[in-house]
């Protein structure tokens, strides 16, 4: 898959950024193309995302408002954030909040895992982090840091580590039937880039804080990490939860798309507004007496 741009510009971008189904090599992917992207490059990406946050700020409301009044029959949405470092993690979820009323909105970052978290398995912080009726979830990491950082660091015995692709499939089937929609997005960004962007940081003072030493570590092991990324893509990619490989070399891109694929997935849900559950024409003659 080049994620090279359509000729059928009707598509949605779901259908043009889902990862294929079958073993995934995740270096076929261009992580500078801009499919369906109809403007003039970053000089246009403000208005394009303009008008995506039109139509998710009301979709975002509808969802949270539904929650309000039947939390049962109210699904989620589960945004999941993975990538190498300077992929824009942090930044789409930055964006994706400036779209939406940030009261719908749960985010949690993962990091390395507290002695607690340890002492229960590896997806137990994972389901205690999900996101409840009406709302929508980020995950900046998630679960699949256990076979991925894990996995190249040998952090854990390589049959602990096969199994917990069965267990991850299982969780996001149990997840989905809930009435979660999961979105798990692959930030693909390239090895030249994320080069400039650790640079840009040390160029800057006021970026000092975003660099870490060890981030070199993990960019030495670039190509062990590229062939984890292809294992998850290729043995955790159902329907029901489905990776979409985000091009990522440019920041505007990367923002737009996945606000789009957010946007397509909410619509997909035919979301409405909850009818009241007392007569309108009642309370207005109350409202108007009182």
């Amino acid at each position: 898959m080049s994620n090279s741009k359509p000729e059928n510009a009707t598509q949605s971008l779901r259908s043009v950024l889902r990862c294929p189904r079958g073993p995934v090599d995740v270096s076929t992917f261009n992580s500078g193309a801009t499919p369906l992207f109809s403007g003039d490059g970053k000089k246009d990406a403000a208005a394009a995302d303009n008008a995506v946050q039109a139509v998710l700020d009301d979709l975002q409301e509808r969802l949270f408002a539904n929650s309000r009044v039947d939390e049962t029959t109210t699904g989620s949405v589960l945004l999941v954030l993975q990538g190498m470092d300077t992929a824009g993690k942090g930044g789409v979820v930055t964006h994706v909040i400036g779209m939406v009323d940030p009261q719908g909105v749960s985010i949690r970052a993962f990091k390395a895992p507290t002695a607690e978290e340890r002492a229960h398995d590896f997806l137990w912080r994972v389901r205690n982090a999900l996101p409840t009726s009406g709302m929508i979830g980020i995950f900046d990491r998630s679960h699949y840091e256990d076979v991925l950082i894990q996995r190249v660091e040998a952090m854990a015995p390589a049959e602990e580590i096969e199994a917990r692709y069965g267990l991850i499939n299982e969780f996001e089937r149990q997840v989905s039937e809930s009435g979660t929609r999961i979105v798990k997005c692959f930030l693909n960004v390239s090895k030249s880039v994320q080069k400039k962007r650790l640079m840009a940081r040390l160029d800057d003072p006021t970026k000092y804080w975003k660099y870490n030493p060890g981030d070199l570590a993990v960019r030495s092991k670039w190509d062990d990490y590229m062939v984890a990324y292809g294992l998850a893509l290729t043995r955790c990619n159902q329907d029901f939860a489905p990776w979409y490989v985000i091009p990522s070399d440019h920041k505007w891109y990367r923002n737009w798309a996945i606000a789009q694929i957010l946007m397509e997935t909410l619509q997909d849900m035919n979301l409405t507004w909850p009818k009241p559950a007392f007569s309108v024409a009642a309370e207005k003659a109350r409202v108007k007496a009182s």
